[in-house]
């Protein structure tokens, strides 16, 4: 039975750092799959004019292009050089909420992320997405630090 681990990515050391902790887990099982994750943060709540609309769309395309460009397509191509069994995923959404989704989705047992979190009056009122999504995950969360 294949063990499937999401790891979330983010296109800095706290991503790279989670993908290497993944890398070196996967490498001690027998069938394990890679999937990296990418969420670029989105709200669906702002109110704009339909103009604003189409053009909000446009640029959410752009965002998905631009992020499998940069960030999936090298981490891919990087893990199935090496002989990983991987797919990724790059959504729209709350962080916390769209990895907890994405692992349902896939029926994976464990999502790995890097340790970074908000700062000052961010954090205070809303946490950190890491924080959130320790707190309210389907399976097990590991915090790469």
């Amino acid at each position: 039975m294949t063990v499937k681990l999401v790891v979330g990515l983010d296109g800095a050391d706290t991503g790279d750092r989670a993908l290497a902790f993944a890398k070196d887990l996967a490498g001690r099982m027998d069938d394990c799959q890679l999937i990296l994750a990418y969420v670029i943060e989105w709200s669906p709540f702002t109110f704009q004019t339909p103009e604003e609309n189409a053009a909000r769309h446009k640029r959410r395309e752009e965002e998905l292009a631009t992020a499998n460009e940069r960030v999936m397509d090298p981490a891919l191509a990087a893990l199935k050089e090496a002989g990983f069994d991987a797919v990724g995923v790059v959504r729209h959404g709350d962080v916390a909420e769209t990895l907890n989704a994405i692992t349902s989705e896939h029926k994976a047992a464990q999502i790995i992320v890097g340790r970074a979190s908000a700062s000052g009056f961010a954090k205070r009122i809303f946490g950190s997405a890491t924080q959130n999504l320790v707190m309210h995950a389907d399976v097990p969360v590991t915090v790469v630090g």
